[in-house]
């Protein structure tokens, strides 16, 4: 019997991830497949390097992707740098945070956590007074986490964290390339993303990057698994890198001119990640979180207009997810389904205390448009009139038109 020829319908992804990928993006994708050691392969691994450490807003040396998505990354990071009973501090304010403390744990860490009401994020002093208090090796942190909607300030995390001889690792997988993430200015350590949110190409890589810092205790644990004597080896065996696909001291040499043959790389995913890195630096860095942030006030205006109110604390918003309250009374699940099902958009709900309460609204990367702006607040308005909620009728779209054409959201007032 023969399969049913595959049929993907095309959709408006309004959502915190997977988002829309630009058709240049998939254009490069298609391209013919190189070995991996052939040399116009290993010369587009270093030109992606480059393009990230500009994208990345840093020096290092180090900034390469990881084969798997964001989660990847972040496990590559934490199993590199964890021995077993190190103390991580994991400052939580969302789902996410709570993700990097299971994986320390998992790699022995002890694990200490700190706690804040979702849709709010920590006072810098708060996070600082706790590490002195602490005495950590690594404060795992969260910038923008998509659940909440929220952005954790981190340049006064940073500094504190390099005086007092902390490593500082972030997830920044829905803040890269959407808004401004400075790896060196907020002395980050290890930084990772993601390519599936506001780099816009299709998830299966986790681009990140660490300085010398990360890169003298990856040498240290290495040296650990080289010519010791096998009492010594045993006694030292704890102290070995757990995993080894994602061990970053053989990444590393994968990326470095050695080439050692750790695996295959990823082929088409790596055209893919050039190019989206190469289309963010033609847009501009500058030009690209500004087109973000308008779009982003274009949505917030109609969202409010049509009558809705928004979640969580708007000095810490993210400018890249929007939590829309679900009025009382409202299925929101119904909702979504008759947005994609009439509409083909997607938005999102959301998790854990905020799940069936809460909305949440992507604009990132490729689907940062204007127009899908403009129809999904046009498409909102219509379902949920068709739900019986009560809107002003009209208003959404008139709002989200005049902040683009005040061009007050890109610092340009007329």
């Amino acid at each position: 019997m023969l399969a049913k020829k595959m049929y993907v319908p095309s959709r408006i992804i309004m959502t915190p991830g997977p988002v829309e990928v630009d058709p240049r993006v998939l254009q490069a994708m298609s391209s013919s497949i190189l070995g991996q050691f052939d040399p116009n392969f290993t010369s587009l691994m270093n030109e992606t390097m480059k393009l990230l450490r500009e994208v990345l807003q840093t020096k290092n040396e180090w900034a390469f992707p990881v084969d798997g998505t964001s989660r990847a990354g972040i496990e590559a990071m934490l199993c590199s740098l964890i021995e077993e009973g190190d103390r991580v501090l994991v400052p939580s304010y969302g789902r996410f945070g709570g993700l990097l403390a299971e994986i320390a744990e998992r790699y022995g860490a002890n694990v200490q956590t700190m706690h804040c009401e979702w849709g709010t994020v920590f006072d810098p002093e708060a996070i600082i007074g706790e590490i002195k208090k602490v005495k950590p090796k690594v404060v795992a942190l969260v910038h923008g986490d998509t659940s909440t909607g929220r952005m954790q300030p981190l340049k006064d995390i940073g500094y504190a964290c390099r005086e007092l001889g902390v490593l500082l690792v972030v997830d920044a997988v829905a803040t890269v390339a959407g808004t401004d993430v400075r790896t060196d200015e907020w002395c980050i350590d290890g930084l990772i993303t993601g390519t599936q949110k506001c780099i816009s190409v299709p998830s299966g890589m986790a681009p990140l990057t660490y300085n010398e810092r990360v890169e003298d205790i990856l040498a240290q644990r290495k040296s650990i698994e080289k010519g010791l004597a096998s009492q010594e080896q045993v006694m030292m065996n704890n102290r070995r890198i757990k995993s080894n696909y994602l061990d970053l001291s053989q990444l590393q040499e994968y990326w470095s001119p050695t080439r050692l043959n750790h695996h295959t790389e990823a082929t088409s995913m790596l055209y893919g990640l050039y190019e989206g890195l190469r289309l963010i630096l033609e847009e501009g860095l500058e030009q690209r979180f500004a087109r973000h942030k308008q779009n982003e006030q274009a949505l917030i205006a109609g969202i409010e207009a049509m009558g809705l109110s928004l979640f969580g604390d708007p000095s810490c918003k993210i400018p890249t997810v929007t939590c829309v309250k679900i009025p009382e009374g409202t299925n929101g699940e119904s909702v979504r389904a008759m947005l994609l099902e009439d509409f083909s958009i997607e938005i999102a709900s959301s998790f854990g205390p905020l799940h069936g309460k809460i909305w949440r609204i992507g604009t990132m990367g490729y689907s940062s448009q204007k127009k899908n702006i403009l129809v999904t607040l046009g498409a909102l308005e219509s379902v949920l009139l068709h739900h019986g909620e009560k809107v002003n009728v009209g208003e959404a779209v008139q709002a989200a038109l005049r902040v683009y054409h005040s061009g007050f959201a890109l610092g340009v007032e007329k």
